[in-house]
């Protein structure tokens, strides 16, 4: 009885120790920093340590941002940012810490964890406020808090009044839903900016986890005082509940990303623009130059279905394509096109049979009036809505270039190019729109209900549904809703301007229904631009989005327009404070589909529920896909980045399967261009084991024989931990070895398809193909200046010489002609689009190629049987460039006939043949040829040596440029066509903006408001120089820079003073300058522009520059811009 007795009291007191046991908990503490670093980092790391020990769970601690994947958060309950400052994570980090939440981990933040990630929208959201400054001189002071719930785990222990020491921050972006703990009281000290209402400890639920945050945490002191700690473990407790792991496996928690696979299907397209997925699996897409093309995924083999002789001057050509909703019973096609020699754009239909395009069937829809005089934005995306509804977008078909990069209005006479208000702001053009109209069985069209003008026309041209935009490129219609989505690119002004208007912004745009959407006298959230005169230029009022006028003399259509409509996105070159996570740059905004899941049958490879009702819309420039989140009424709710950790080559268009996953076109990155990176693509999702995922590198793809090539396929890897194995083929050859890397020698000229195939142990398997080319080895072009090659000056004249060998046809000193190198330059303005350099320099390169075949030309026995504009035995070659005008494939074919021979076409007498004749210089040839019927090229083609006078800048910008591009094609070689290559030098102004820095240790970027200091007229970013601390700028050439000025500010009351000092190549590298920066009492006084002389130093280098005050602590300045001097003798 007694033993029974001793053994119940065990259990009972087992039973009670485990009921009343600390579940399980692991923390892991996260305290990386990427501007201010906060001296009580490690005062709070032993806080947790000590309290982990106290009470019974782990803690692990690290600044390792790479930490943040599912592999390892999965083993935490929650994680700490403990004073973390900046971005401190990269997209795909972000994702993952989004994706940890949403799975259930908790989430505590201390102190400046509201001073992090401010371009990233969800988790300002998650922390609930940002940080929105503190008290100065001093920043710690006594202060009193009153606890609002004193029943909470959190605070039970507090007093109804906490009065302790601390840097009392203020916020902003203040979200509504949190629930308040403790209010600070602005009344105990100085330096409050939220009032009644400052919240410094608060608590939430917010996307899927619970959510801890404390202002309070700036001392070392504070992580010792017992108050202090027992609220943290409260917290702790509050986060992590009953200690349950997050789980993965919830609906609202986003796919990992390496269930997706970018499988690279093809690449070296020619500008290629819209994709079609065919009902019997193949893809077909158009080619601005004219090819019509198709994969078919079941021999993965690519064939050219037709080519279609366009005009592909300036960003016209064939541009867009859409199958009829019934394709599978009438077979019939729409293409929109630019034909040569009408001055319109075209929408056309045609017969195809899955094989053949009847060209011979064409029905012309609709035309579009344009002119061809002066670039730029001819839109062009084709898509069928609902009830077989076509939409059409059609570019503003305008000059942007003189118009400092806000809105071109020039109503001067002879100026009608450089003003869109003929053109988007016109009721009766069809520029600058999107038309809705619904294409009918006889080639005819009628105009759906709902557009924006009554259907006979009396208020406007009935086919349009949306008007007042840009150059809308890429839309689609969600079927749902019906509801059209477009990107619009935007103009290119860098900053707002009190005469002008808006800075320049992109948008993606939502239309309910038909609608006015602002351009030319509205941008993004209807910004609106103030009237102009570009005669006197007088300005004037701003425009009324609620009541906008075309008063414009190139007007035909009605005076008063709709009400304006603002953007659903928008954003500027710079950072965007309405969507900050589409950071900053270049910008192309296109609009991709919306995915609703029950469109496609449930399969292995459709993308899951995550992704239900979600508009993926990207940028063609800074290579991002966004997921929007709407409501069921289509508002924005936020957006996330889609696969951040993916690299895109300029996307330009998107397509869902009919089994629910992507596929997309990547322009690649030369503008008007065949690129190697342009390719067609499959985004595969897998739900269970995951296919390896393929890489594979060559030391070269193209070249002279015999051709050694290094092939590896090292980096290919397995998201399962399989061990893989490979297996190399060349064409239908196995080349023999299963291992990562092979090395061949191409002896033979020809095109060589090197395909590597890895494989996992369930059998799965993923490929990549790399085309090796042999027989031509490429040409190399390389500017020569004399002097710097990073910076231009005022009234500079700049010595030049471009230098090109090529292997097969020698150097501009022997064998190339000096006339066949083409170099252009082109002076762009304040943030304005590196397209117009391109454009110019295309021109020229088309003109080279015309020179070239009239060489060609002039060189054969043609001129004995022809004359350009005199019959002989053979036509004249203006009458031959007339009749084959507009021709589909005339170059090929007649180039064709030209080695071939052939007669019957013009008479009796046959052409000879001309079998030495290679197939591309016949076709330079014919293109010459055929080219005397149309406009010659107008850009103007350098000299390959010489000077240049930089005298076009204007004065007050920063972001002008001088492009430099000088290109050379070689002749071709045996079975390897001609090669191209080029050399571009970007000259800017010798001033950099200090904040624009390349790399950063302990040293602050800081956003100035305007007024927030004397002498401040507008926002501004400085860098705070933390002692002990760096900024670095890459890519710097200081040849013939003999000083660079400072330009800053080291007011006593905020700065230590000391020293920066400039590093070459890394912070601790060679010092060629130093400046001592002594303080000075009052904001004026203290601000400096201090020259300082550097050691003579040539060639490019990254230009580092640190910070040391006298007591290696506190901050020696601020730093706004820095000059580049050249010396006097340069």
């Amino acid at each position: 009885m007694k033993r029974s007795l001793v053994f119940l009291v065990l259990i009972l007191t087992f039973l009670q120790w485990q009921c009343s046991k600390t579940p399980a908990i692991r923390l892991l503490v996260f305290s990386k920093t990427a501007v201010f670093r906060h001296e009580s980092i490690p005062a709070g790391q032993a806080m947790f340590f000590q309290m982990a020990k106290d009470h019974g769970f782990t803690v692990d601690t690290t600044e390792d941002a790479t930490k943040f994947t599912q592999q390892n958060l999965k083993n935490y309950n929650a994680v700490v940012f403990l004073n973390t400052t900046g971005d401190v994570l990269n997209p795909e980090q972000e994702q993952e810490m989004q994706r940890y939440v949403a799975a259930g981990g908790g989430f505590i933040g201390i102190h400046a964890a509201a001073d992090t990630e401010y371009d990233w929208p969800w988790y300002g959201k998650l922390v609930g406020a940002y940080f929105n400054g503190h008290p100065s001189n001093p920043n710690v002071r006594d202060g009193a808090s009153d606890v609002v719930v004193k029943d909470h785990i959190c605070t039970s222990h507090l007093p109804a009044r906490w009065e302790r020491t601390d840097e009392w921050y203020n916020y902003k972006n203040i979200s509504p839903d949190i629930q308040v703990l403790i209010n600070l009281d602005e009344s105990s000290y100085e330096g409050g900016t939220n009032g009644e209402q400052h919240p410094i400890t608060w608590i939430q639920e917010y996307g899927g986890g619970k959510v801890f945050y404390t202002g309070m945490g700036h001392t070392d002191e504070t992580y010792s005082e017992p108050e202090y700690i027992q609220m943290i473990w409260g917290a702790v407790q509050y986060v992590t509940g009953n200690g349950q792991l997050p789980d993965y496996t919830k609906p609202t928690v986003a796919p990992e990303e390496n269930r997706f696979t970018k499988v690279v299907l093809t690449d070296h397209l020619d500008e290629p623009m819209e994709l079609e997925y065919l009902p019997d699996g193949r893809l077909i897409w158009i080619e601005r130059k004219g090819d019509i093309k198709a994969y078919n995924p079941a021999d993965q083999k690519i064939s050219t279905i037709t080519h279609m002789t366009v005009h592909h001057e300036l960003e016209d050509g064939l541009l867009g394509m859409a199958l009829d909703p019934n394709y599978a019973s009438n077979h019939w096609i729409y293409f929109y096109y630019s034909p040569v020699g009408k001055v319109v754009n075209r929408l056309s239909r045609f017969n195809f049979d899955g094989k053949t395009i009847d060209m011979a069937s064409e029905k012309v829809i609709l035309e579009v009036n344009t002119q061809r005089d002066e670039c730029c934005h001819s839109g062009g995306s084709v898509e069928f809505g609902n009830d077989g509804q076509l939409f059409l977008s059609v570019g503003d078909n305008t000059n942007p270039f003189a118009s400092e990069g806000y809105n071109p209005s020039d109503e001067r006479q002879g100026r009608s190019a450089w003003d869109a208000q003929r053109s988007s702001g016109n009721t009766n053009d069809l520029r600058g729109k999107i038309l809705r109209i619904h294409p009918e069985a006889d080639g005819t069209y009628t105009i759906p209900d709902g557009n924006l003008f009554p259907k006979d026309g009396s208020q406007g041209r009935p086919e349009i549904f949306v008007m007042g935009c840009r150059n809308p490129f890429r839309t689609s219609i969600d079927k749902h809703t019906g509801y059209l989505y477009w990107g619009d690119v935007g103009p290119d002004a860098n900053k707002d301007s009190i005469g002008r208007g808006p800075r320049g912004y992109d948008e993606v745009n939502q239309a309910r229904k038909a609608g006015y959407f602002g351009w030319p006298y509205f941008i993004g959230n209807n910004y609106a631009y103030n009237r102009y005169d570009f005669a006197t230029g007088k300005l004037g009022e701003p425009r009324d989005p609620m009541a906008p006028e075309n008063t414009s003399p190139n007007n035909t259509g009605a005076k008063i327009l709709p009400p304006a409509q603002p953007a659903y996105i928008w954003y500027p070159y710079a950072n965007s404070p309405d969507f900050p996570l589409v950071g900053t740059g270049g910008r192309n905004a296109m609009a991709g589909p919306v995915f609703h899941l029950n469109d496609y049958p449930d399969n292995p490879a459709r993308f899951p529920a995550y992704y239900d009702g979600k508009l993926f819309t990207y940028d063609w420039i800074r290579g991002w896909i966004m997921s929007v989140t709407m409501d069921s009424a289509g508002n924005f709710v936020s957006m996330e980045r889609f696969l951040p950790g993916i690299h895109w080559n300029n996307m330009i268009d998107v397509v869902m399967s009919p089994q629910g996953d992507m596929f997309m076109l990547e322009y690649g990155t030369v503008w008007f261009h065949l690129n190697p990176d342009a390719r067609l693509v499959h985004l595969t999702y897998t739900a269970g084991n995951r296919p390896p995922v393929p890489d594979l590198t060559a030391t070269k793809d193209v070249g002279a024989a015999p051709l050694v090539v290094n092939f590896s396929a090292a980096k290919s890897k397995d998201y399962d931990g399989d061990n893989l194995e490979y297996t190399w083929m060349i064409g239908d050859q196995k080349v023999s070895g299963n291992g990562a890397t092979m090395t061949h020698n191409f002896a033979d000229p020809g095109i060589y398809d090197v395909k590597m195939t890895v494989s996992d142990k369930a059998g799965n398997t993923a490929s990549l193909t790399q085309t090796i080319r042999v027989g031509n080895e490429p040409p190399s072009v390389a500017w020569k200046l004399d002097g710097n090659q990073s910076f231009f000056w005022d009234n500079e004249q700049l010595g030049y010489q471009v230098d090109v060998t090529d292997k097969e046809d020698g150097s501009i000193a022997s064998g190339i002609d000096p006339a066949h190198v083409i170099v252009t330059m082109d002076y762009i303005e304040d943030g304005a689009d590196i397209n117009k350099s391109a454009i110019d320099h295309a021109s020229q390169v088309m003109a080279s190629s015309l020179i070239r075949g009239k060489e060609l030309l002039n060189g054969s026995d043609c001129m004995t049987c022809h004359q350009i504009d005199i019959a002989s035995i053979g036509p004249k070659y203006l009458d031959v460039a007339a009749k084959y005008h507009g021709a589909t494939d005339a170059v090929s074919y007649l180039a064709d006939k030209v080695i071939n021979g052939g007669g019957g076409v013009w008479g009796e007498t046959a052409m000879a043949a001309h079998p030495a004749l290679k197939k591309e210089e016949a076709e330079l040839i014919v293109q010459y040829i055929l080219s005397l019927a149309d406009e010659k090229p107008k850009a103007t083609n350098l000299a390959s040596s010489g000077k240049i006078d930089l005298n076009k800048q204007k004065p007050g910008l920063l972001n002008d440029r001088y492009i430099l591009i000088a290109s050379y094609t070689d002749q071709g070689g045996n079975q390897v066509g001609p090669l191209e290559a080029r050399d571009v030098v970007v000259l800017r102004r010798p001033t950099i903006l200090a904040a624009a820095f390349d790399a950063v240790d302990k040293a602050q970027k800081y956003e100035l408001k305007a007024g927030q200091a004397p002498g401040i007229t507008q926002d501004m970013e400085i860098v705070i120089g933390a002692s002990g601390g760096y900024v670095a700028y890459n890519d710097i050439d200081l040849t013939g820079i003999g000083s660079i000025t400072l330009t800053g500010s080291a007011p006593a009351s905020f700065m230590a003073g000391g020293v920066v000092d400039f590093h070459l190549d890394a912070a601790d590298g060679p010092v060629i300058g130093s400046a001592n920066i002594e303080t000075r009492d009052g904001m004026a006084a203290a601000m400096f522009n201090r020259p300082v002389a550097i050691q003579k130093t040539d060639g490019v280098h990254n230009l580092y520059l640190t910070f040391t005050s006298a007591t290696g602590e506190g901050s020696v300045c601020t730093l706004t811009m820095l000059s580049f001097e050249p010396e006097k003798n340069m």
